[in-house]
């Protein structure tokens, strides 16, 4: 992916799309590594961007695994759609992460197994960030996962709204470095 490009969605959208470059190979294998795909049946991504973290998932998820994607920028959105036109059990939808339970429904899914989100939180409207964060919790699977990275530790209070397990790594090969935060819910 050409480094431009992506920087001129972050200035067409800086608050939608929240980094001025694609993420490293570094941060997307974080972000992958713990992922049980051999047991997942369900893995969803929130603003894939580019397509970083999604390669790696559809590299790595069983054949029978649903893997959703859902990206609102709509240029994100084209690319993905021609990056991954071949996929199986590859669903990807152009809307906003708030209005995800809406197309589970429609997918008869009730609960997944690892959501993994490239949302930029710390620029979001907090009610949207909160919404989206609501639903991820409702949607998870007891045991399920939800993985997201942030460049700062500036909304860690939001996260634990909803998640009491969150440990987190340092990505220092990222740009800017980041933190990778893998939650989970104690029931």
């Amino acid at each position: 992916m050409d480094v431009s490009y992506f920087i001129k969605q972050y200035v067409k959208s800086p608050r939608m799309v929240g980094a001025i470059a694609p993420s490293s190979e570094k941060l997307a294998y974080k972000m992958v590594e713990d992922i049980n795909f051999i047991n997942a049946s369900c893995i969803i991504e929130y603003g894939p961007g580019t397509g970083v973290f999604t390669e790696k998932l559809l590299n790595k998820k069983k054949d029978s695994t649903i893997f959703i994607a859902i990206e609102y920028n709509a240029d994100f959105y084209k690319i993905l759609k021609e990056r991954f036109k071949h996929e199986t059990n590859f669903i990807l939808i152009n809307d906003s992460a708030e209005n995800l339970k809406k197309y589970l429904n429609k997918y008869n899914i009730e609960k997944v197994d690892y959501i993994v989100s490239g949302l930029p939180f710390a620029s979001l409207p907090e009610a949207m960030s909160k919404k989206i964060l609501f639903n991820t919790k409702d949607i998870l699977k007891v045991n399920g996962e939800f993985i997201t990275f942030q460049y700062s530790l500036f909304k860690m209070k939001l996260f634990r709204m909803y998640f009491n397990r969150i440990k987190k790594k340092k990505v220092l090969l990222n740009l800017p470095p980041a933190y990778v935060l893998k939650c989970k819910v104690n029931y």
